[in-house]
C-alpha cells in the first residue's frame, strides 16, 4: 500500500506518542517493554477500523491533542474519555468507527474519565519497526516518531486504505466498555515477596485505600497512604531481578509503588501483582486517584482473563474476522 500523510499534529497535547502493543524479548539487554499502557483498549480501536490488534495507534494523555486529517481516514478513539470533539463543536461518539474528510480537526478538549484515550487509524500509524515494534521509549529515545513525544507540525504517515462508509456503523458493545473511575479497585495476585511483610502489613495493603501522587508516569504510578509494615528481619530491598508491568514494590518508606512500561529491572521487594485484566484501569489512573487493592487466586485471575478474552473473540466474529 502507498505511504500517505494523515494527520498534522496542530497541538501535541500533555503527552502524545506512537504505541503498539510493546516491545518483548529484549529485556535482557536493558529494553523495556513500552506501548500502550491500556493494551485493551488499543486491541479494540484497532480491530474497529479493521487493523490487526497490535497495529500502531496514538496514546494521548489528559487533554489537548489536535490533529488536522490530511486526507479522508478512518479512526476509532477508545480508553479514558478526553471529551474528543471534530472540528472544534461536534462531540465524537467513544468505541465507535468515525470517518474523518480532508482538513478535519480532530481535539480532545477536556478529561471526564480516565486520563488516556487511544486513536487507531485504518492502515496504522507507519514508522519503523525496530526490535520488532513500532513502540515509543522514550528513556531511551528510540521507536515510535523519532523515539520522542509528538510536536506541534510534525506530519504523521500511514498506509493508503480504501475508507469504508460501512464501517462507520461499527461500535464497541456499551456492555463491554470499561468504565474508568476516581476510586479503583485493582485485584491482585499476592507476591513473590509478600512474605517479607508482617500479617499487619498485609492486612494494610488489601483494606487500605491509597491515594495516585503526582509523581507518576508511563514508568510507574507512586501511591501515598498508610505505610505497609516490613518485617524486621528482612531489608526493604533485594537483588535486582526483572519487572513486568503490574508489579507492585514497596520502597522503603512503606507505600505501594505501580510498575507500568518502561521499567526494566528493580531492587525492591514486591508484595503483589495486578492481574491482567485489572492493568487498564491501572494504566488509567492519575493524580488524584484513589486505590485499593484486592487479593483473588491465581484460578480467578484466569477465569476473568478467559472471559475478557472471549469478548473480544465474540466481536471480531462480529466483524467477520
Amino acid at each position: 500500500m502507498e505511504r500517505v500523510a494523515i494527520f498534522e499534529v496542530v497541538e501535541p497535547g500533555l503527552l502524545t506518542t506512537v504505541q503498539d502493543l510493546g516491545r518483548f524479548g529484549f529485556s535482557r539487554f536493558g529494553v523495556p517493554p513500552s506501548g500502550a499502557l491500556d493494551r485493551f483498549s488499543l486491541r479494540v480501536a484497532n480491530l474497529l477500523v479493521g487493523n490487526e490488534e497490535s497495529e500502531a495507534g496514538l496514546e494521548t494523555t489528559i487533554m489537548g491533542l489536535k490533529l488536522k486529517a490530511l486526507r479522508k481516514v478512518f479512526i476509532a478513539i477508545t480508553g479514558g474519555d478526553l471529551s474528543p470533539l471534530l472540528n472544534n463543536q461536534e462531540p465524537l461518539e467513544m468505541w465507535k468507527t468515525h470517518v474523518l474528510k480532508e482538513g478535519d480537526l480532530l481535539s480532545f478538549r477536556a478529561l471526564r474519565s480516565g486520563c488516556r484515550a487511544y486513536v487507531a487509524v485504518q492502515g496504522g500509524i507507519d514508522v519503523p519497526l525496530i526490535m520488532k515494534s513500532k513502540a515509543t521509549c522514550l528513556s531511551a529515545k528510540f521507536g515510535g516518531f523519532e523515539g520522542r513525544a509528538l510536536k506541534k507540525g510534525d506530519i504523521l504517515f500511514g498506509r493508503g486504505t480504501r475508507v469504508s462508509c460501512d464501517r462507520t456503523k461499527l461500535r464497541f458493545p456499551p456492555e463491554w466498555v470499561p468504565s474508568f473511575v476516581k476510586e479503583a479497585t485493582l485485584r491482585v495476585i499476592l507476591g513473590p515477596q509478600n512474605d517479607h511483610f508482617t500479617t499487619e502489613g498485609l492486612r494494610t495493603f488489601q483494606s487500605s485505600p491509597y491515594r495516585v501522587t503526582p509523581h507518576s508516569d508511563r514508568m510507574g504510578i507512586r501511591l501515598d497512604g498508610p505505610k505497609i509494615e516490613r518485617r524486621p528481619d528482612v531489608e526493604d530491598s533485594i537483588i535486582s531481578e526483572s519487572l513486568i508491568p503490574g508489579n507492585i514494590q514497596v520502597p522503603g518508606d512503606g507505600r505501594p509503588l505501580i510498575i507500568l512500561n518502561e521499567s526494566v529491572t528493580g531492587g525492591y521487594t514486591k508484595i503483589a501483582t495486578i492481574i491482567s485484566v485489572d492493568l487498564p484501569k491501572a494504566a488509567q489512573l492519575k493524580p488524584g486517584d484513589r486505590v485499593q487493592f484486592e487479593a483473588v487466586s491465581l484460578a480467578e485471575a484466569h477465569r476473568l482473563l478467559r472471559n475478557q478474552e472471549d469478548q473480544l473473540k465474540k466481536f471480531k466474529a462480529s466483524l467477520g474476522r
